[in-house]
């Protein structure tokens, strides 16, 4: 069997580099097992059937050689494609995009959890079934779903942990953690807002004659934002939800971060999420941040998640009428 000239030097090539398949790392082996394979000057690869006792055993060690070297560069190779396919950091570009976070460091995915008195009307959501699903007892899940794998897509070498507010470990609360849905729902949600005092709050008024909303008060001035729905009852229909993106420092690490994507529904949330992950908007809407709040630690969006049918539009954060709060406050522009 032969080899071209061009095959060859397509694996040793740097940019990119080639991975030798399998089948020809196996003749390698064999080629340089036995000084047999250049006798009278003609090169040649024996048959494996062809190799003496000692042949065969030098042949098993640069085989195990040669595949160790190979299952490494491929190991390289996927790590590398994960790095390129991910938002560059702050220090490869002028914007990151923060779900992208220093190597290694731990993640902890906090989500809502469903009140005991809907989750027993769930099937399979009890332990004491045998086709007991743990992942019922969480109210976020589309949310959960797509942040979980984007982390651990982007952030290939750091653990991820999930939670639910009544799993919750000591440890879990000095890693960078990720909250995902409201103060009525999640507990821990409701217990950082009160610590870091945004002037953001959701406000889940659920009789109020309006319903729930998210309230904004500055300069001794307060605005409210209501999701938009028709009907009511086991008839309502959400049209356009309001979402809210919040990222600061972990007031139990100030190594680490806090990040909440928070909704008056469900698909609020899940716009929130989205913004930074769906493959269409994220690095646009990463470089928004980074032109409007520069180096700021601490920052939130209040924005419109649109509904069309059953799908929630992810925001465009470039756009105006998808933002309807941003904290802090634009600088002035004096020129």
């Amino acid at each position: 069997m032969q080899v071209s000239v061009p095959s060859i030097s397509s694996w040793e090539t740097g940019t990119p580099p080639k991975i030798p398949p399998q089948h020809w790392l196996e003749k390698y082996a064999i080629f340089f097992a036995t000084k047999r394979s250049v006798a009278n000057g003609v090169a040649r690869v024996l048959s494996l059937d062809e190799l003496t006792a000692m042949e065969r055993e030098e042949h098993s060690k640069l085989r195990a050689e040669l595949l160790r070297l190979r299952n490494k560069a491929l190991q390289w190779q996927s790590s590398e494609k994960v790095a390129e396919s991910r938002v560059p950091t702050d220090q490869e570009t002028s914007f990151r995009n923060p779900w992208h976070f220093p190597e290694g460091e731990p993640i902890t995915i906090i989500c809502s959890q469903v009140p005991e008195e809907d989750r027993a009307k769930i099937p399979y959501a009890s332990p004491a079934s045998a086709d007991y699903i743990s992942l019922y007892k969480y109210s976020d899940l589309d949310s959960l779903f797509e942040l979980h794998g984007h982390l651990r897509a982007a952030n290939p070498s750091s653990e991820v942990t999930l939670r639910a507010t009544e799993d919750l470990h000591s440890n879990d609360l000095t890693t960078h953690i990720a909250l995902l849905g409201g103060v009525d729902y999640n507990e821990i949600t409701a217990s950082m807002v009160r610590r870091i005092r945004l002037p953001v709050q959701q406000v889940p008024d659920w009789d109020g004659e309006n319903g729930p909303y998210f309230e904004v008060d500055e300069h001794g001035e307060s605005s409210r934002y209501h999701p938009d729905t028709l009907g009511s009852g086991d008839g309502l229909r959400l049209i356009e939800d309001v979402g809210f993106f919040y990222r600061g420092v972990n007031p139990y690490n100030t190594e680490r971060t806090l990040t909440i994507c928070n909704g008056m529904y469900a698909r609020g949330v899940y716009g929130a999420v989205r913004a930074l992950t769906d493959l269409r908007f994220r690095a646009r809407n990463a470089a928004f941040l980074r032109r409007r709040f520069g180096a700021a630690a601490t920052y939130s969006i209040l924005m419109r998640v649109r509904i069309e049918g059953r799908v929630a539009v992810t925001p465009d954060w470039t756009s105006d009428e998808d933002r309807l709060h941003e904290w802090p406050e634009a600088p002035v522009d004096d020129g």
